[in-house]
């Protein structure tokens, strides 16, 4: 089963973040619940570092990320139901995490 982590960014309504207390439990217990959760966090402040030349800028639109299993991207789509920030109209990016063993 490929592995799928979920970005979400700040632009929802109202700006229901990860950070601002969203109502997280619900969501998280389905995950928990369908066996694909994989665990998340909050994202906070921090620095881009490369030992030469000037970092690019933190992508500050991020405020968090959940990492789960499913079969498919469709299959990861599927489990956005009930995420706070999707539901608010936000946007969640989806990418999957390739194996590289």
């Amino acid at each position: 089963m490929p592995d799928y982590i979920f970005l979400m960014h700040d632009d929802a309504d109202g700006r229901e973040g990860p950070s601002s207390g969203g109502d997280w439990g619900p969501y998280i217990d389905k995950l928990q619940a369908s066996g694909k959760f994989q665990g998340g966090s909050a994202i906070g402040a921090g620095v881009c570092a490369r030992k030469a030349g000037v970092p690019s800028l933190v992508s500050a639109h991020l405020t968090g990320f959940i990492r789960i299993g499913a079969d498919s991207l469709d299959d990861a789509r599927s489990l956005l139901v009930g995420n706070p920030v999707f539901e608010a109209g936000g946007t969640v990016e989806i990418r999957e995490l390739p194996r590289t063993d």
